[in-house]
């Protein structure tokens, strides 16, 4: 069984219904476990991220894949202590190798996402982790219902949107099938590797 780890930051939860659509993309592919963790305000003391068990579980994990709102033009301070915290890790090359992608949300269409996603995949880069981006063609409109990748983002999902006063909490249902796709094509990825490494040893 592999493992893909789902970490993510999520201020007014619409991350997290991502999240929750990137792990049931991985989850549906056989041979897959999802391990997901919500960043809390709790786990950060005096201003640095603190959390040994969560960090023994992502060393053992094939895949990490990263999700955080965009926040004035990147990413959410609360995923940024997590990211200063795993100096040790990088120091170490804990995670050599292993596979990541990511994930964001803001309330319009560019809220400058692209940045949060540069930043994701420039820490993977620093981690030495190899990196999936989003392979689905875009949208035609930015208004389908349905359509995967409505932004025209490949780096990364990058979601969009937002509730009038009184509405309930949602995501565009395209954002929410770009995110299951990329989390089965992590868990595709992952499994395929584990292919490669049998048919080498035979």
């Amino acid at each position: 069984m592999k493992t893909i780890a789902i970490v993510h930051f999520s201020g007014s939860g619409h991350t997290r219904l991502l999240a929750e659509a990137v792990g049931r993309g991985a989850v549906s592919v056989p041979g897959i476990q999802v391990l997901a963790h919500a960043i809390s305000g709790g786990e950060i003391q005096d201003g640095r991220f603190q959390n040994a068990a969560l960090f023994a579980a992502l060393d053992s994990a094939d895949a990490i894949i990263f999700g955080t709102p965009t926040y004035m033009g990147g990413v959410a301070a609360q995923f940024k202590a997590f990211a200063d915290a795993t100096g040790g890790i990088w120091y170490r090359r804990g995670w050599k190798d292993k596979v990541a992608a990511g994930f964001t949300h803001s309330g319009s269409p560019s809220g400058d996402k692209l940045a949060t996603l540069q930043y994701l995949s420039l820490f993977a880069a620093q981690h030495g982790m190899l990196w999936l981006g989003n392979t689905e063609a875009a949208a035609a409109q930015v208004d389908d219902p349905v359509g995967l990748n409505r932004t025209g983002a490949y780096l990364g999902v990058a979601g969009f949107g937002g509730e009038a006063p009184g509405q309930s909490l949602h995501v565009h249902a395209g954002d929410l099938h770009t995110a299951a796709a990329l989390g089965r094509r992590v868990a595709d990825v992952v499994g395929r590797f584990e292919t490669t490494v049998q048919l080498a040893a035979a």
